[in-house]
């Protein structure tokens, strides 16, 4: 008989009645009913329930372990007396009888218990990681995690991509977030950096004449956490393709996620063809460039009939006359909800700096629809029926609005949709609604520095290509950049890639950067594309996102093997940690630290 074990404690059925066994795991609980002891035995694969009664042999050995020792037993299997069958446990059906133990290994008193499902703060949780993996929704999280990254390369694999391994010590990246900084002692003063994309290592494999790359790569960003990002690291599937325009590159990204979401769903719908839908299109009707399709409401302009001669509502007309706009935000169906709903929400809308949310009550009368609410009477019934018709309003319907500069208008209507949506239960769980967004524009104004600047990548191929640039005002320039998002949820960001040194160069003219600075900060790259670049483009969804979205988590902690906390630190092993001098010495370091 093997040392520690001839079974697993999820393998056992009705077809091993009667024979002895030799199973290894954690005691999970041990219950004393009436003078029989009972242990759930478990490992990684499931739970066995073990049995001694005063009568056997080992019945002294079994009074003494305790929750998550780690034991081994010998006994036999039997079929559990009638109406104490488990059909929740794979094992539920049988058994087995005790008839000796080992203990293999003891556990002090526990900082947190393993059995059950309570919370508890998240520092605990973090410094004994290992024992928070051993409960059972965190530990099937991270099994879950493997097998949709198994999923993810194989549907790659299928579709023809090649996996590689790009540099993790690498040079500083003079854009995005803040590198990590490894000092290198072999080159004193110089440092190497953690890579935060594999982004121009993937386009110099394109360059190289490869065709189809993927990684499940591992960057690095030293930023701060948010509910959806860790600290520090995460995980992207990053890919990269030649010869393609976009299309292709949805062609080939689009049934990898949507099968992915379909194996995994757990009976969710998953949307079957992505809809395009072009940024200033997405900020008008879902008030964000990452809207949750789930949520039926649209939000519509209604600056024009806000601005109408015959509206005396002054408040928004004098900010229209500064430029800025209006926006519906429609509300089926809250015209039966209290008063307090709709204070509830104007207090909420202060809270995100706005004066508040106007809004109109329609129901039903003799000549149509009649509005009701603080700004009503200041509205000709006519322009209300213009409202009506233009936000798709029924009786018992209402309307918030939003009145600000347009970035402001859509930022605020876009949050009180949601928010809406959330109060009258309009979103429903059971879906994944996929879209694209496309058709980002190339530059924006920087008001701060008073000039044209990148709005999204600066290496992206604007669409029209040079011509453009030479011809169009940068503000009305589009960019082949895109999103996925999925119930509002960013997945990822791509773009194809601009491949022509010459368009780069007046790219980067119009933001301001002279071909000195180009040739400063991404010398290699523009290098490497005037000695033959293909046509390229590529996407990298998030690893930890598309789990935290499968496993309905709503924290990325809870899908990563060992996070760390909200300030970037490993509780666990003590990282970020003080090195000793000698070790400074070696890398030529001499500490600067601030006061204290």
């Amino acid at each position: 008989m093997h040392r520690y074990r001839t079974h697993t404690c999820g393998e056992l059925r009705e077809s091993h009645i009667g024979q002895e066994v030799r199973i290894s795991g954690w005691v999970h609980r041990v219950r004393d009913h009436g003078g029989v002891l009972f242990i759930d035995l478990r490992d990684h694969y499931g739970i066995t329930q073990c049995v001694a009664d005063p009568d056997s042999s080992s019945f002294s050995q079994v009074e003494a372990v305790r929750s998550e020792w780690v034991i081994r037993i010998d006994g036999k299997v039997r079929q559990r007396p009638e109406g104490t069958s488990n059909s929740e446990l794979p094992t539920g059906q049988i058994e087995l009888y005790i008839t000796d133990v080992e203990v293999l290994g003891q556990a002090a008193e526990l900082p947190m218990p393993v059995f059950g499902d309570q919370e508890y703060p998240e520092d605990i949780r973090l410094k004994y990681r290992f024992l928070d993996l051993r409960r059972e929704r965190i530990h099937r999280n991270i099994i879950k995690r493997g097998q949709i990254i198994d999923s993810l390369r194989q549907r790659m694999k299928d579709q023809g991509f090649f996996e590689f391994q790009t540099p993790i010590l690498t040079a500083s990246s003079p854009e995005g977030a803040r590198d990590f900084l490894v000092p290198s002692r072999l080159h004193p003063g110089k440092f190497y950096a953690l890579p935060q994309a594999p982004q121009q290592f993937k386009q110099l494999t394109m360059i190289a004449g490869f065709d189809r790359y993927f990684q499940i790569a591992p960057c690095f960003r030293d930023e701060d956490a948010r509910a959806d990002r860790s600290p520090g690291e995460f995980y992207q599937l990053d890919i990269e393709m030649s010869f393609v325009e976009q299309e292709d590159v949805f062609q080939a990204v689009e049934p990898v996620l949507r099968g992915v979401f379909e194996e995994f769903a757990e009976g969710k719908s998953v949307t079957q063809k992505f809809p395009r839908i072009p940024y200033r299109e997405a900020m008008l009707k879902y008030g964000t460039d990452k809207p949750d399709l789930r949520n039926p409401i649209v939000i519509v302009d209604v600056t024009d009939e806000f601005n109408h001669e015959s509206v005396t509502f002054n408040a928004f007309k004098r900010v229209i006359a500064d430029g800025g706009v209006v926006r519906a935000i429609p509300a089926p169906g809250a015209g039966s909800q209290p008063r307090s709903f709709f204070d509830k929400l104007n207090d909420w809308a202060r809270g995100e700096g706005a004066p508040g949310l106007g809004y109109i009550v329609f129901e039903a009368g003799a000549g149509g629809l009649e509005g009701k609410g603080p700004i009503a009477k200041f509205v000709p019934a006519e322009i209300q029926q213009q409202i009506v018709s233009k936000a798709g309003l029924q009786a018992g319907d209402a309307v918030f609005f939003a009145c600000d500069t347009e970035l402001k208008a859509a930022k605020l209507a876009g949050a009180a949709r949601t928010r809406v949506g959330t109060e009258l239960s309009l979103i429903p769980e059971g879906e994944f609604k996929f879209c694209w967004i496309v058709d980002f524009p190339m530059y924006e104004w920087n008001d701060d520095d008073k000039k044209v600047d990148f709005s999204h990548n600066p290496f992206s191929m604007p669409q029209g290509g040079l011509e453009a640039l030479e011809s169009k005002d940068p503000l009305d320039i589009l960019a082949y950049q895109y999103d996925i998002v999925c119930n509002g949820i960013e997945l990822s960001s791509g773009a194809i890639r601009n491949h022509r040194p010459d368009i780069m160069k007046k790219a980067f003219a119009l933001a301001g950067y002279g071909e000195d600075v180009l040739e400063e900060k991404f010398g290699g790259m523009l290098h490497a594309l005037e000695l033959g670049a293909p046509p390229h483009g590529g996407i990298a969804p998030g690893v930890d996102r598309i789990v935290m979205m499968l496993c309905n988590e709503p924290n990325i902690r809870e899908v990563v093997l060992f996070p760390m906390n909200q300030r970037a630190e490993d509780l666990m092993m003590g990282a970020p940690a003080h090195v000793t001098p000698k070790q400074l010495r070696e890398l030529h370091i001499r500490q600067n630290l601030p006061e204290k």
